[in-house]
């Protein structure tokens, strides 16, 4: 089975309890662009945007931020 990158923004804003706006805010990010990665509405993930992300939540290990998962083919 073909394998998919998960971006898991979602999990990780609800545990630290921030929202979309307040990360694009800590970030310089777009809205629109944090709102896509969270959705996982996007092909192509801008290893900029995870840097930066990733530095300003403060986030050490890529397990936290992305998952690989098996992608069903239907």
């Amino acid at each position: 089975m073909p394998i998919k990158a998960k971006i898991k923004l979602k999990e990780v804003l609800l545990s630290r309890d921030l929202t979309q706006k307040q990360l694009a805010e800590m970030t310089g990010i777009r809205e629109a662009a944090i709102s896509s990665l969270v959705r996982n509405h996007i092909e192509r993930v801008s290893l900029h945007h995870l840097e930066k992300i990733a530095t300003s939540l403060e986030i050490t290990d890529t397990n936290e931020l992305i998952e690989l998962v098996e992608e069903n083919e239907n």
